[in-house]
């Protein structure tokens, strides 16, 4: 994604090894075309396998699949590459593959990374990535819809169509963003799906070396944020700081522990990232201040006050199923069905605009 500087292969590998406060790792293994994966196995040698977590994410196909530019790999449930007949074995050989790159006999939590409708809706696909768990290659699987925000509706489809099968999902959640993940935190405890949120940091903002000005590279993935993002987000950080103080916390750990504080989610992922200027903070600084986050200390008003500070509701385009989608259907974008109507009514979900409906004041 281009995040700030560039870090050497050795550097990275140090940053990314298991130890001193944290142990869970996450790859994919589209990114870098298996080179993602490669890169943390090198970082795990020599560890015994029971002093970590692993968590693996596949879903593009980049062996059989063509690039599509800046769209990337194209999902491995794309008619032009193969039928549902055909999933299980893509999901199989996906996993055993990225399995030896990283040198690793199984993982602790395999995602579906990036689903198109099919994916999300298809029970050969999650048949597929079931028997992957019971064959012994994970201990459980999930889904980690992307890459962008707001697969609102039709996460919530997928949990209740296969709660049964889902251990985990992964979604978007900070207290500069809690909208739309927020949407999905109910459901997901009624299906007894535990929630990974990345983007904790909002990019980058909460490790406090982006501010009002910063100039991101040309291809950073970042500049993809809207105009003046840093310093409407500065403003509003700036009103959290001192619920921070209050509660001893650094700005990135009060992201953290507020996502924490919601009882579907169960693990955080910030990024890490080297920013570019004599100001920026080094790397390995930043992942000793992740893994120094003391245990909960923020309180049912705290998460409160900062979620009405950082409302975003409504703040962006979102993907997947929505009602003013009209033509062919995309990767990541699709017509409203009536089955993802109904859910919306039901969820109390305003389809058009994706916001929560409030109830009607009996005062």
């Amino acid at each position: 994604m281009h995040f700030g500087e560039p870090i050497d292969d050795e550097g990275l590998a140090a940053l990314l090894r298991p130890g001193d406060g944290i142990d869970t790792v996450i790859t994919a293994d589209v990114y870098g075309a298996g080179e993602a994966d490669s890169l943390l196995g090198a970082a795990l040698e020599g560890l015994e396998r029971s002093a970590y977590s692993l968590v693996g994410a596949i879903g593009h196909d980049f062996v059989d699949g063509e690039r599509d530019g800046p769209r990337g790999y194209p999902r491995f449930t794309d008619p032009r590459l193969r039928g549902p007949g055909d999933y299980a074995d893509y999901l199989r050989r996906a996993t055993e593959a990225s399995l030896e790159r990283t040198g690793a006999d199984s993982f602790d939590l395999l995602l579906l990374h990036n689903p198109d409708r099919t994916g999300f809706t298809s029970e050969a696909v999650w048949d597929g990535m079931a028997s992957l768990r019971e064959s012994g290659l994970t201990e459980a699987i999930g889904v980690a819809p992307g890459p962008a925000n707001g697969f609102t509706l039709d996460l919530i489809d997928c949990f209740e169509r296969f709660g049964d099968r889902l251990d985990w999902a992964m979604v978007i959640l900070n207290p500069l963003e809690p909208w739309p993940g927020e949407l999905c935190l109910d459901a997901a405890s009624d299906h007894d799906v535990r929630l990974i949120t990345r983007v904790v940091d909002y990019g980058g903002m909460f490790w406090g070396d982006v501010l009002e000005g910063h100039q991101f590279a040309e291809h950073d993935h970042r500049r993809f944020r809207p105009d003046g993002w840093v310093e409407a987000g500065r403003a509003k950080l700036d009103r959290m700081l001192p619920i921070a103080q209050r509660a001893e916390l650094t700005p990135i750990q009060l992201a953290c522990q507020w996502n924490l504080a919601h009882p579907a989610v169960a693990c955080t992922v910030p990024t890490l990232i080297q920013e570019a200027g004599p100001g920026a903070r080094p790397i390995a600084d930043k992942r000793a201040e992740l893994a120094a986050l003391p245990e909960p200390r923020l309180g049912p008003a705290a998460v409160a006050e900062i979620r009405a500070i950082g409302d975003n509701t409504g703040s962006m385009a979102l993907k997947g199923a929505h009602p003013d989608h009209d033509g062919e259907e995309r990767p990541d974008r699709w017509q409203m069905s009536d089955n993802l109507a109904e859910l919306a009514e039901r969820h109390a979900i305003d389809p058009s605009h994706l916001r929560r409906i409030e109830a009607p004041s009996t005062a």
